[in-house]
């Protein structure tokens, strides 16, 4: 097990007690206060509401509310002032949602006793939380720093054990090409750890160098990513939600859509292939099956308008992209999300880069049902549109935002209705 996954283990556990603790205080404070008895429902402490039932739903909400706030994300160094600030508003946050879900149902006449209760748990959940999760930052500094480990040949890459190291730093001679940088990221990407760079007087001078420590060296961060951490985890949710409710509430579609392919031609509905995704690792990426049976051969083929290899009805869900919607799975899985570069075949990704060497930036992210590119440039029948589609793709990876991705399911949308999909 890494380092960073026994921290993230740790402060879940911190996190899951300590909202239990604050509970039970929590309801103490109240039959102290306002002389109820805890065990009845005819008092003011326990609402019209089973007693041990918030004994697990706040210990829940309080780890959805961590989770999209991105704290667990980067549990390594956590700065110290940051700490406090993402705490107290959970804090604030998960107070002020549970009070009025739960507590604001209490039978009192004297409503100053609602903001008092209000204050209370605000502050229980901030002091409570808050000092097992510095305890275990403060001791995560005294065994020591992150593990980082400095490279300069690419063998060194090769027999990196990922196990223990949490970084790497790329350290190049100033007579290397930029190209070379290329190799290592394709190297490092799959081993999971992060990546930075020893930058040049261009990377200094655009601002893409960053110092993150008083005394430290500028270094140009590969796997850092320009939206938060919270924009991540929200986005993450998202995907699940969605394509949780796609599975669902879209069934019989999907019913459909299966006997259409299975009376179209001979073969099976679904269609696997392997897929190069987040740090450049495969996946198996499912669609409905829109060709005919072994129409692809041994050599991996760009799809075109008028293919004599997709079927009828193939085209016709490919105008629609209804053939892509089986991705959901892949999107619950973790593979993919709804929003994001378009992944490709390993055969095709050499070739590209082969012309642009730089495709490996793409494996900071998971793969999308959608992007930039693919609405911009849309079906890459030819070797130049896969180029194109790349500088879309970077573009929206540099360029992050939960407003971007919003912007762009809603282009999406327009090429659905328009049948525009191929």
């Amino acid at each position: 097990m890494t380092l960073r996954r026994r921290q993230q283990i740790w402060y879940l556990l911190a996190d899951l007690f300590s909202a239990e603790l604050v509970w039970l205080l929590f309801l103490g404070f109240r039959w102290l206060v306002y002389e109820g008895k805890i065990l009845s429902m005819e008092t003011v402490v326990i609402p019209a509401f089973n007693f041990y039932m918030p004994l697990v739903i706040y210990p829940l909400v309080c780890l959805v509310v961590y989770y999209l706030s991105g704290y667990y994300l980067r549990p390594l160094q956590k700065p110290i002032l940051r700490e406090l600030w993402r705490t107290s508003a959970s804090a604030a946050i998960i107070s002020t949602v549970f009070f009025f879900a739960i507590v604001i149902d209490d039978q009192v006449d004297d409503y100053h006793r609602y903001f008092v209760s209000l204050a209370v748990l605000f502050g229980l959940q901030f002091v409570v939380s808050y000092i097992p999760r510095l305890s275990i930052t403060l001791l995560s500094r005294r065994r020591g720093k992150k593990r980082v480990q400095t490279i300069h040949s690419l063998d060194e890459a090769r027999a990196l054990q990922a196990e223990t190291v949490d970084e790497v730093i790329i350290d190049l001679p100033r007579e290397a090409k930029e190209e070379e940088i290329y190799d290592y990221i394709k190297l490092l990407y799959p081993k999971s750890v992060e990546i930075a760079v020893r930058p040049r007087l261009y990377d200094i001078l655009t601002g893409a160098a960053r110092i993150d420590e008083v005394g430290a060296p500028p270094l140009v961060r590969i796997t850092e990513h320009k939206m938060s951490d919270a924009g991540l985890c929200i986005k993450r949710a998202v995907d699940i939600v969605a394509a949780l409710l796609t599975l669902v509430l879209l069934s019989p579609l999907y019913a459909l859509l299966a006997l259409l392919v299975a009376l179209s031609s001979r073969g099976p509905i679904l269609y696997r292939q392997e897929r190069i995704g987040k740090h450049g690792l495969p996946f198996r990426i499912l669609k409905f099956r829109t060709m005919f049976v072994d129409a692809e051969g041994e050599t991996p083929q760009l799809s075109a308008d008028h293919d004599p290899r997709i079927t009828p009805v193939g085209r016709w869900m490919r105008r629609y992209r209804l053939d892509e919607l089986p991705q959901m799975w892949n999107i619950l899985q973790g593979d993919m999300s709804l929003v994001g570069p378009r992944p490709e075949r390993a055969y095709f990704i050499r070739q590209i880069e082969e012309r642009a060497p730089y495709y490996c930036l793409l494996y900071k992210v998971r793969p999308g049902l959608t992007s930039w590119g693919p609405i911009r440039v849309g079906y890459t029948d030819t070797m130049d549109k896969m180029v194109e589609r790349l500088n879309c793709d970077i573009a929206y990876v540099e360029n992050m935002s939960l407003a971007l991705d919003v912007k762009i399911l809603f282009f999406t949308v327009g090429v659905l209705v328009r049948g525009q999909g191929q």
